[in-house]
């Protein structure tokens, strides 16, 4: 069996942290080790998650110095991981207990390096289902729209480094399917194995923060001009807006 590592970046998600660890846990596919980034100088949380996980051997927790950011805490989290296959989980999200067994089969069946499936918005009013009408995605199409959400992924270690996502606020994880792609497509697995959670604060769902960093993995990332990047922001932005209708 193919030993799974799990990266999770943590910061002040008390209130969901339990609820992601637990969806974890309770996988069908239990040859898996989850790596929890605390990424917080206050360490009352962390305390109570080393409390909640109570010695569970599959998890550890890597305490960061200073706050560095979700992106920069994934990297120590690949830096750290002992595992061939590489996922990433939120700590506001959640798995379906079938995740990664069926992802596996999906990525070993076809001889996949990089793929990712459909996920559920949980969104206060209503719930969205989030998923593509079609088998792949290159480096081309996810210019124009990104469609992987980050605990949906996983992904061959072999084909990633250590320094996979870039110091953003937000729009870190669409600057490394972009990485990716550049080599390898993107395999859709056309099934809800994922739920992304509406928190309060969260970053992910700040509109103008998100066009903001999404202008930088343009214009600095893909050293694209600024009429370049502003193109394929607006087209980014229009895919995105009606994804939503």
């Amino acid at each position: 069996m193919q030993l799974i590592s799990i990266i999770m970046p943590y910061y002040k998600k008390i209130d969901c942290i339990n609820r992601a660890i637990k969806s974890v846990t309770k996988q069908t596919y239990k040859k898996f080790e989850l790596i929890i980034v605390y990424d917080d100088q206050n360490l009352e949380d962390y305390y109570k998650i080393k409390k909640f996980i109570r010695g569970n051997k599959k998890i550890r927790v890597i305490k960061n110095k200073k706050n560095i950011g979700a992106g920069e805490s994934r990297n120590i989290g690949i830096k750290n991981s002992n595992g061939n296959i590489i996922t990433f989980i939120d700590s506001d999200d959640t798995w379906h207990p079938q995740k990664l067994k069926k992802q596996l089969n999906f990525l070993n069946k076809n001889h996949y390096n990089f793929i990712f499936c459909g996920y559920k918005k949980i969104l206060k009013k209503k719930n969205l289902k989030v998923t593509i009408n079609s088998k792949s995605l290159n480096y081309k199409d996810l210019l124009k729209s990104c469609e992987i959400g980050l605990s949906t992924v996983m992904i061959k270690k072999k084909i990633i480094n250590n320094h996979l996502f870039v110091n953003l606020k937000t729009q870190e994880d669409f600057a490394a399917w972009l990485k990716i792609t550049k080599k390898h497509k993107a395999f859709f697995l056309n099934e809800i194995l994922v739920n992304w959670y509406d928190t309060k604060n969260s970053l992910s769902s700040n509109f103008f923060q998100k066009i903001f960093d999404a202008y930088k993995v343009f214009n600095i990332y893909q050293n694209f001009s600024f009429i370049k990047s502003f193109y394929y922001l607006i087209v980014l932005s229009a895919n995105s807006i009606k994804r939503k209708f």
